[in-house]
């Protein structure tokens, strides 16, 4: 063991004078602190020096009304909140997502190119439905039917036909004016 120096158990004995003196006790700490009322005040004055400033000019959303105010709080609010801003879709349930797109699907289809194309839209989408009824993790009943797809396929020819016949119609040149009654419009 190290002999301790006569001098070592004064200095700690200082530091720790000083350490207490320098430490406010619970009055003092109780007296220093702002009471309610006067960080209220000091809350109030920030603000009124900020309206002379301008800072609450010109911000967005100024003179609207606040959305969802007579609504039950939603803890989850922010998110659905961002899923309706960004139209992000797809998520929930499958049971759900597969009603909206069964509603959506022939606009789909009838955006697809190829026979091959809308045979692989709708086989995927009846593995879909498929394994949505064979999940067992609770939710709301898969009620979405698959689709026939030779029915399918059949009436998006028949769509596309109609679509092409449109196509030709408005595509007929209308017949033209002769030059002598085009002069005849311009002596009027």
């Amino acid at each position: 063991m190290s002999a301790k120096h006569p001098d070592e158990d004064a200095r700690i004995r200082a530091m720790r004078y000083r350490l207490d003196e320098s430490t406010p006790d619970a009055e003092e700490q109780e007296q220093q602190a702002p009471t309610a009322q006067q960080r209220s005040q000091a809350v109030e004055m920030a603000i009124q020096q900020a309206i002379r400033r301008g800072d609450f000019d010109n911000l967005p959303g100024a003179g609207k009304p606040l959305t969802n105010l007579g609504r039950v709080y939603d803890p989850d609010w922010w998110i659905r909140q961002k899923i309706q801003s960004e139209r992000i879709t797809g998520l929930g349930p499958p049971a759900l997502t597969l009603r909206t797109e069964d509603v959506q699907l022939e606009e789909r289809l009838d955006r697809a190119f190829t026979e091959a194309d809308v045979r692989g839209i709708l086989e995927d989408f009846n593995k879909r439905v498929i394994e949505a009824r064979r999940q067992l993790l609770g939710g709301p009943p898969v009620v979405t039917m698959t689709r026939d797809i030779d029915a399918e396929v059949a009436a998006w020819r028949a769509r596309r036909r109609a679509r092409q016949a449109e196509r030709v119609e408005d595509a007929q040149p209308q017949p033209r004016k002769s030059w002598r009654d085009r002069l005849r419009k311009r002596a009027d």
